[in-house]
């Protein structure tokens, strides 16, 4: 089971016919370079990426935010994966041995960068809109950059937030070293204490569990705006990780009036609860959502905002489909929408960064190109965004996408929601 996947879902109801793929001239080059590099963004804005841990151990917050920055020749690529740690997770994930896959990681993977300066200057002189995200189950905040990435070259500032409550492959906090422990001259005082991603244990229920855990990926999600709102006043906030980002940059940059919440599978559980939980979220983006997580009482009324669904054609299932119906009936700004022959895992960045063989295996990639895929769902997403964040910009463009129109989307849903017909 890939990073970023929920459970197996239950046998579909009904017939389930593949949606028929329309690929376009360009898309069909056999140049496969472009399956190995996560896309850059194509918006006006250089992007740069820097990683902040507050403090309070596990209780504090742990995010990458992604923002437009000053063109940063001289500052590298930030690395996509970026402590072996990681790999020992995902492995542990997958139920593969960690010697053998970290090897594995490191050979496939090991040098990809992320198309983000590393550090590099905040563009400040101007407000930008922020965008908070949650990542899948067995996932972590670095795997979404290519989505991340194309929101901050839009005008965004976005934090990705590497949630503690063991649904992330791997995690750590930071905890001063006991005086008992030999310290190197010149090295930090302080070492990393990693959580890794807990399997359900024999007889537990899973939705029990799930639903503990988005309540407080939820919290980790208000916690996160509440820390960027603080440095946007003015306040300090101590980072525990070393950085020489310019953090005072931030100050009066952020459009506290324009906030809302994005994430994929479980992170898209995790929108619809900080929605219910933080009204200062405008609105919402679930990608491909998981939702056993979710609260039987967010049923009841407790999503307000805007909230716009992006699923893919080969995860949901009908039980899974007529509860986000559920949540949304009677609400027209309530949307969603599917793009034609997309899997669960063409919102991660594993899509890009595996080759054809390895991807189709996996089902890290769909019958759709990865590239056409991410750019229907980076488009639906800014138009949705523009006309409930009220923004001045050009993304109405795309307006006919949250409505399904266009090029290998559909409105509502491919699944069959018919009753079964008793045998």
């Amino acid at each position: 089971m890939p990073p970023c996947c929920e459970p197996p879902p239950p046998p579909l109801v009904g017939p389930q016919a593949g949606l028929s793929v329309k690929v376009p001239k360009e898309m069909g080059s056999s140049n496969t370079e472009k399956f190995y590099r996560i896309p850059e963004g194509k918006g006006p804005h250089s992007v740069g990426c820097t990683d902040l841990m507050t403090e309070n151990a596990a209780e504090g917050s742990f995010l990458r935010l992604y923002y437009p920055s000053c063109d940063a020749t001289e500052n590298e690529e930030a690395p996509w994966i970026p402590d072996k740690e990681y790999y020992h997770g995902l492995c542990d994930f997958l139920n593969m041995y960690r010697i053998v896959g970290e090897r594995l990681f490191q050979y496939y993977v090991g040098s990809v960068t992320c198309p983000a300066k590393s550090n590099a200057a905040f563009k400040s002189g101007e407000k930008y809109p922020l965008l908070v995200f949650s990542h899948g189950l067995g996932a972590f905040r670095t795997i979404y950059s290519a989505i991340c990435i194309e929101m901050a070259s839009q005008g965004f500032i976005v934090a990705a937030v590497e949630h503690r409550d063991e649904s992330a492959s791997a995690t750590y906090y930071c905890k001063r070293k006991s005086v008992s422990e030999p310290q190197e001259e010149s090295t930090s005082n302080m070492e990393k204490e990693w959580i890794y991603y807990r399997k359900l244990k024999s007889g537990e229920e899973e939705r029990s569990l799930r639903h503990k855990q988005v309540q407080q990926r939820a919290q980790e999600c208000i916690k996160a705006l509440n820390v960027i709102l603080e440095i946007n006043s003015g306040e300090e906030v101590m980072n525990v990780l070393n950085s020489d980002f310019d953090w005072n940059l931030l100050k009066d940059s952020v459009d506290t009036s324009r906030i809302a919440v994005m994430g994929h599978s479980f992170g898209g559980a995790t929108v619809i609860e900080s929605l219910s939980k933080e009204i200062r979220f405008r609105c919402g983006i679930a990608l491909d959502a998981w939702m056993l997580p979710v609260g039987e009482d967010i049923y009841q009324n407790s999503v307000q905002q805007p909230l716009l669904f992006i699923n893919s054609e080969k995860f949901q299932w009908a039980d899974n489909i007529l509860k986000m119906k559920k949540l949304g009936s009677n609400d027209t700004n309530k949307k969603m929408i599917t793009i034609k022959g997309s899997v669960h895992q063409s919102f991660p960045d594993f899509t890009f960064v595996s080759g054809e063989l390895v991807g189709r295996f996996f089902k890290l990639k769909g019958e759709i190109d990865p590239n056409e895929a991410i750019d229907i769902s980076n488009h639906a997403s800014l138009a949705f965004l523009q006309k409930h964040l009220s923004l001045r910009r050009d993304f109405s463009k795309w307006d006919s996408l949250v409505d399904g129109i266009g090029l290998n989307v559909i409105p509502g849903t491919n699944i069959d929601l018919s009753p079964a017909q008793p045998e």
